[in-house]
């Protein structure tokens, strides 16, 4: 059975909505014939203003609504696709609202941290699109914890048979044991690289100590050598894994603080225009 997106569901349900609701606020706004030029303070400007004030209110519950598992207003899935697309009808809504009337005002900031929230949230819509299918195709049947234990397996044994190697070998697998890491800095987690790394570094160090070794001791050479190689791709794994992980949370970190700060932007915005319009 064919998987379908969010931007699919329910045959592009959302999509035809937001669509209805731009290709309307375009024809009235060209209907529209104000006395003076349009803005924000005209019937059509106040009309506008207050569905971009709704759809904004809106789009912010769904952060509420995507961690109320036991709601039955919807599913998850259909709020995420409504979610993307009301965003995407907002920003032509907001722009018809201002007339194109923009200066250096409280009213203009809303405005501009309400694009960059809606780009945030395109961004947002590629990540989830994309990194999951990343992540099930680095993984596969396994999981990060899975991993971590075999790794935790090719240390024990690459250590004890080591110990036959010459000290030159062994101090690479100790390395290997004692220095790996996984995580750290915020460009480490999202490069998914870590360029200090002793079994990286082993795996490219190891056949050049090891080009003279003969007879038993270049056969247990091989094995740990293939050990080493195991981990090293699991570890490669566990840091994409990693990566993906950081990908997905750290446009939160931008798309969320921008959400609260149009939030006040806007209380302020529509203050402003009862005190003063």
């Amino acid at each position: 059975m064919r998987h379908y997106s969010i931007l699919e569901y329910a045959r592009f349900r959302w999509f035809k909505i937001a669509g209805a609701l731009s290709a309307l606020a375009a024809a009235v706004y060209l209907w529209h014939d104000p006395p003076i030029e349009p803005y924000g303070g005209t019937w059509l400007g106040y009309t506008l203003g207050t569905i971009g004030t709704l759809l904004i209110l809106w789009l912010l519950w769904y952060g509420v609504r995507k961690r109320r598992y036991r709601s039955n207003v919807g599913t998850v899935q259909g709020w995420l696709s409504a979610h993307v697309y009301l965003g995407t009808a907002l920003v032509v809504v907001a722009t018809l609202h201002t007339g194109f009337q923009l200066g250096w005002n409280i009213h203009t900031l809303a405005y501009v941290l309400m694009l960059l929230v809606v780009a945030s949230g395109f961004y947002g819509v590629f990540v989830y699109l994309r990194v999951p299918r990343a992540m099930t195709e680095n993984l596969g049947e396994d999981t990060l914890e899975s991993i971590l234990l075999r790794v935790g397996d090719l240390d024990r044994e690459m250590r004890e048979k080591a110990l036959s190697l010459p000290d030159t070998l062994f101090a690479l697998v100790d390395r290997s044991v004692s220095g790996t890491r996984l995580g750290g800095s915020v460009a480490r987690l999202v490069s998914g690289r870590d360029r200090d790394c002793p079994t990286a570094a082993a795996v490219r160090e190891w056949s050049g100590l090891a080009r003279r070794l003969t007879g038993d001791v270049a056969k247990l050479d091989k094995e740990v050598f293939s050990l080493l190689l195991q981990k090293n791709e699991l570890l490669a794994r566990a840091r994409r894994d990693l990566r993906h992980k950081a990908i997905l949370d750290l446009w939160l970190y931008v798309h969320v603080p921008l959400a609260l700060a149009l939030l006040a932007a806007l209380t302020a915005h529509v203050i402003s225009v009862f005190i003063y319009w």
